[in-house]
């Protein structure tokens, strides 16, 4: 029997049911649509996150302060980066440090007169920080080293808030309230990715002295965010930022008071953790395929066991095992790689939508990945019902009809 004639009696079994075929179809398609999707999900986060800590330039270092806690909780406090600490950085002249940003942040809840946002991050920072980081002022203006001097109460708000606050006119120039207390709105942010779980949209940005006076106190900074001269010098200005620290701190080069990243090693760890997290979607959305293999094999068997009389025949007059086995694998293989196709189809049309906030992005490798998954599973899970079919004897064949 050739090649061409077992797959026209394999497309003739498959239509020969034509609902059961199309449900079987259709947990496959439903199997590989969602590991194309699940793994461009995946890979879609992990590219926002990439150009998100790319856009914050290869030449920044961001200095984290470490928690005070346990017995050496007030060794600690007396070693803390305050903003005095973070002048004496600037003002030092170190040969690769082009610039020296304190934050500090809390949550609070945010008002204008007819609504109000609940946790909405205050930032404390000075107008650096517009120079350093990926914020930028679309309208309005930024606060000024004047405002810091003054500790005035003037906000930069991002642009959910500032809808969210004044769904029907601009904010720019408007008063709202932080935890009570009233700030004029004198700029609005551009529109940032948000790639965490808060939303960098929806932030408070005010000079730093003014929150440390009304919400944070004057302990140590949340961050320090240094700008090296150049891409080249991140090396260096976080050695000289270490040793001029530990000097200024009096610590010991030992002493867990504070962390110094880089782009690069933010990079890397978020590179391992969305790898990690796409193998996670793939491994959750191949239990799905694994199920419309299982569904293959039930109506495989059910096939079989609904054409033992013509099974029976074929065998009867001269039908090797050999070809009835590869019949009923190519029908199963035909149908996998059928539902397939179309579960590629659903996928690609599928990618072109976000999902949950992310644009997915659909990796090379998944859809030829997919589609010979779906056949290979067509092929093993067809295996046991066309054994079996090859298996018959003719007597007992016809016999059984």
């Amino acid at each position: 029997m050739s090649l061409f004639e077992m797959l026209t009696s394999a497309l003739r079994g498959i239509t020969a049911n034509k609902l059961r075929s199309v449900l079987t179809l259709l947990g496959v398609m439903i199997g590989v649509a969602s590991v194309i999707l699940l793994l461009a999900v995946g890979n879609g986060s992990s590219q926002q996150i990439r150009d998100a800590i790319s856009d914050l330039g290869t030449n920044t270092l961001t200095v984290r302060t470490s928690q005070g806690g346990g017995p050496d909780a007030e060794a600690t406090s007396t070693a803390s980066i305050t903003t005095s600490v973070v002048d004496d950085l600037a003002a030092a002249g170190l040969g690769h440090v082009a610039s020296v940003v304190p934050q500090v942040s809390t949550s609070l809840t945010v008002a204008s007169t007819d609504t109000s946002e609940e946790s909405v991050t205050v930032i404390g920072t000075t107008p650096g920080y517009f120079e350093v980081g990926t914020a930028s002022v679309a309208t309005g203006d930024a606060f000024t080293d004047a405002d810091v001097t003054s500790a005035a109460k003037v906000a930069v708000i991002g642009q959910t808030l500032a809808t969210t606050l004044y769904p029907t006119g601009s904010a720019l120039g408007q008063s709202v309230t932080i935890d009570g207390s009233p700030f004029t709105v004198v700029g609005i942010l551009a529109t940032q990715s948000s790639t965490g779980i808060s939303d960098s949209n929806s932030v408070v940005l005010a000079p730093i002295s003014r929150v440390q006076r009304s919400y944070t106190g004057f302990g140590a900074v949340s961050t320090v965010t240094v700008e090296a001269i150049d891409s080249e010098s991140v090396d260096a200005a976080s050695a000289e930022i270490e040793i001029l620290l530990n000097q200024l701190l009096g610590l010991t080069s030992e002493t867990e008071t504070y962390t110094i990243t880089n782009q690069s090693s933010l990079l890397e760890t978020q590179q391992a953790s969305a790898d990690s997290f796409t193998v996670l979607l793939g491994a959750v959305a191949a239990i799905s395929l694994l199920v419309g293999g299982i569904g293959v094999t039930n109506v495989m068997l059910v096939s079989v066991t609904e054409r033992t009389r013509e099974i029976g025949i074929r065998k009867a007059l001269g039908a090797t095992r050999r070809a009835i086995l590869g019949q009923f694998l190519l029908e199963a293989a035909t149908l996998t790689l059928l539902g397939g196709v179309l579960g590629v189809i659903a996928a690609l049309i599928g990618a072109n939508y976000e999902i949950n906030g992310t644009q997915p992005v659909v990796l090379d490798y998944s859809i030829p990945l997919a589609l010979g998954v779906s056949v290979a599973i067509g092929v093993f899970f067809g295996v046991y019902p066309a054994a079996r079919a090859a298996a018959m004897r003719p007597i007992q064949a016809l016999r059984a009809s």
